[in-house]
């Protein structure tokens, strides 16, 4: 048996979507982009959704629409996908690393808070794992200091806050679609708003900076979606909230089954609708293995495994300091015991039982 950690689901509807697209002639951006735009602002309750060619373009168009430049200070959580921090660094802004809560691996507010200076612009708060993060917290931060919320929800499609989607939690929600995300478009991405101002700069933004054809009004990039892309994405947003279900039912499964001393499962936050983009076990030092013995135990027996992640942000070579203190130590602590396991929703339930009982059998 071999059981990928990951897998995308997708199916004849996906192709044939992209088949139609392909015979249209149509490829580049156009109605099958409007209409994926249009869907998914639906879906998350925002009022604008702009299509984008990948998660990062998402955070580094949402950091430029937000005027953060040079000079400017944006406060992010170590314990994340470098991407967080590179696309501040990407507008000549300066990210500031800041711990993440030890149960629920989501930015802690009292560190966003410590990190806070007179030059910062922003605050980047990732849904991580499918888990929003601490909403009330950095939203609070934020409103009293007027500084700009952005959401990096990029393993969160479809979680939500007190029955608010990810998306319409903050000034701006960042979407990816690579792969092996909950929905996928094969690359892609997606910035929410309700702000029609930030809409207007986001989209001059993806598109070269042009507000009419040949007419350049500022400096901008191209990060347009095709419609081969958005062909996808129309057919997997009308299955992402069975996709959601099914990693819940698989994460229940674990949650109930999973029992070895030292083995701790996922803490959902209350008020959280988490959707597993991962579902991340953290192993103690009572666990009978080490992590990597644990890996290799689980390729024996077919199991895949991934660590996200396995270096802290602030520990990364492109942004550490010789011989600085850890600033963030829940970050560097986690990056060395967590371990994400296969919950994606082609697993069947022979498979969640072979899992549960391949782990449980360590001693």
């Amino acid at each position: 048996m071999q059981i990928p950690v990951a897998r995308p689901a997708i199916g004849q509807d996906e192709i044939s979507a992209v088949t139609a697209v392909l015979e249209s002639g149509i490829l580049a951006s156009g109605e099958r982009v409007a209409e994926f735009e249009k869907n998914f602002a639906d879906f998350c309750g925002t009022t604008h959704a702009v299509a984008i060619n990948n998660g990062t373009a998402a955070l580094h168009a949402a950091l430029l629409a937000a005027d953060v430049g040079p000079g400017d200070e944006v406060i992010v959580p170590s314990f994340s996908f470098i991407a967080t921090a590179t696309s501040v660094s990407m507008t000549g802004a300066k990210p500031v690393f800041v711990d993440v809560d030890e149960k629920t691996f989501c930015i802690d507010p009292s560190k966003a808070e410590e990190g806070i200076t007179s030059k910062t612009k922003a605050i980047i708060g990732v849904h991580l794992f499918g888990q929003p993060f601490d909403i009330p917290g950095i939203k609070n931060i934020c409103e009293s200091g007027n500084l700009v919320l952005i959401e990096d929800a990029a393993q969160a499609q479809g979680a939500m806050y007190n029955g608010v989607k990810t998306g319409g939690l903050g000034h701006f929600g960042c979407f990816s679609f690579y792969a092996t995300k909950n929905m996928t478009t094969g690359e892609g991405g997606m910035v929410t708003t309700n702000e029609k101002v930030f809409n207007e700069r986001l989209r001059l933004l993806i598109n070269h900076g042009q507000s009419e054809k040949y007419l350049h009004t500022r400096i901008g990039y191209n990060y347009r979606m095709t419609d081969i892309a958005a062909a996808i994405g129309l057919v997997q947003l009308k299955k992402l909230e069975k996709f959601n279900i099914r990693r819940r039912k698989n994460a229940e499964y674990y949650d109930t089954h999973l029992s070895v001393k030292g083995l701790v499962t996922p803490v959902v936050a209350q008020g959280m609708h988490h959707v597993y983009h991962q579902y991340v076990i953290r192993l103690t030092d009572e666990f009978p293995m080490k992590r990597n013995e644990f890996i290799e135990y689980l390729k024996t027996k077919g199991i895949g495994t991934a660590v996200h992640y396995p270096i802290p942000i602030h520990h990364q070579p492109v942004y550490a300091k010789a011989n600085e203190p850890d600033t963030c130590p829940i970050s560097t602590r986690l990056a060395s015991s967590v371990l994400s396991i296969p919950v994606h929703p082609l697993l069947d339930q022979k498979e969640l039982s072979y899992i549960c009982d391949s782990i449980n059998r360590v001693k």
